[in-house]
């Protein structure tokens, strides 16, 4: 008898500790909160007591990994890794807080231990409050505060983009649902980082560049660049970069269309490196194709693409 109940026990724990990888929370999210009271504004006086900070951290973490963005089951292994780096840089009233964030998020490439960079983007007004304890819940339906907006917002871009390298415009749902939370904190707060005539790097243009028909090209390159360029590019790099080559024109008929466009400027922010990594093992005429494509597309880093012509 004992010999049985310890086997069902056995069973039942593999049978739960196994659910509970599949229904694992969609993302891995680290987030470091850098608040060194030296480079802080702050109108509420000296910052002796750093443990709102960690607390802060803490909580935004928690809210990032824990709630359920979508319907899929998730194992751990598949969880998308990203990273939130908010700096705090003036603190104008008590629970205040204006910052800068930077949002990174990567996913594997088949067969490797690489890590590829699909999304970093840099949020110069990521303004809002906190208070310690404060309960941060997701409702898609509701404003609850600029914080709460903000994470959901980025955690479903996230999603979204990770979507779209695995299979074409497949992260659309998450897209048009970080659209949605765009525009009802347009409608709610006060941050001007939600409206159309904010700052052409703002949360409303790369929210609204990630929806629009004209960039809808931009994105099913993303399942090329990602699930058959890249994830394939250790089994045949010359063919991967031919297929990244097609792509970059396509681009390029894109920013015809669409010059200087938030989502263009993100791409090649978040993957300059990589692209010049690619093309210095090529051969001579795809590093001048390569070459003069990138120097079109992404004129500010000139300097670094010349690697390809040495």
């Amino acid at each position: 008898m004992r010999k049985f109940i310890y086997t069902y026990f056995l069973v039942l724990g593999f049978i739960i500790v196994n659910h509970l990888q599949v229904v694992a929370q969609e993302l891995r999210c680290n987030v470091k909160i850098n608040a060194s009271s030296n480079q802080i504004a702050s109108n509420v006086g000296t910052i002796n007591d750093t443990q709102i900070f960690t607390e802060m951290q803490r909580a935004m973490t928690q809210f990032m990994n824990n709630t359920r963005w979508t319907n899929d089951n998730f194992k751990d292994s598949e969880k998308i890794n990203c990273n939130i780096v908010i700096t705090i840089t003036a603190i104008p009233g008590v629970g205040q807080y204006e910052a800068q964030a930077i949002i990174q998020s990567s996913r594997p490439v088949y067969g490797t231990d690489y890590e590829s960079v699909v999304m970093s983007f840099v949020d110069r007004a990521f303004r809002f409050t906190y208070n310690p304890g404060e309960q941060m819940n997701y409702n898609e339906a509701a404003f609850t505060s600029n914080l709460v907006s903000m994470l959901s917002f980025y955690a479903n871009i996230i999603i979204g983009l990770d979507y779209d390298t695995f299979s074409k415009v497949g992260g659309t749902a998450y897209l048009q649902k970080a659209a949605a939370i765009s525009t009802l904190a347009s409608q709610e707060s006060n941050d001007d980082s939600w409206k159309p005539n904010s700052d052409t790097r703002s949360r409303y243009w790369l929210g609204e560049n990630l929806n629009s028909p004209q960039m809808q090209s931009f994105r099913e390159g993303l399942y090329t660049y990602y699930r058959v360029a890249i994830d394939n590019y250790a089994a045949n790099g010359d063919q991967a970069r031919s297929q990244i080559l097609t792509f970059l024109n396509n681009v390029k008929q894109i920013n015809q269309i669409r010059p200087n466009s938030i989502w263009t400027n993100t791409f090649f922010d978040t993957k300059s490196n990589e692209l010049i990594n690619i093309f210095s093992e090529g051969n001579p005429q795809d590093k001048v194709k390569a070459y003069n494509l990138l120097v079109e597309l992404d004129p500010t880093k000139a300097d670094r693409y010349r690697k390809l012509t040495r």
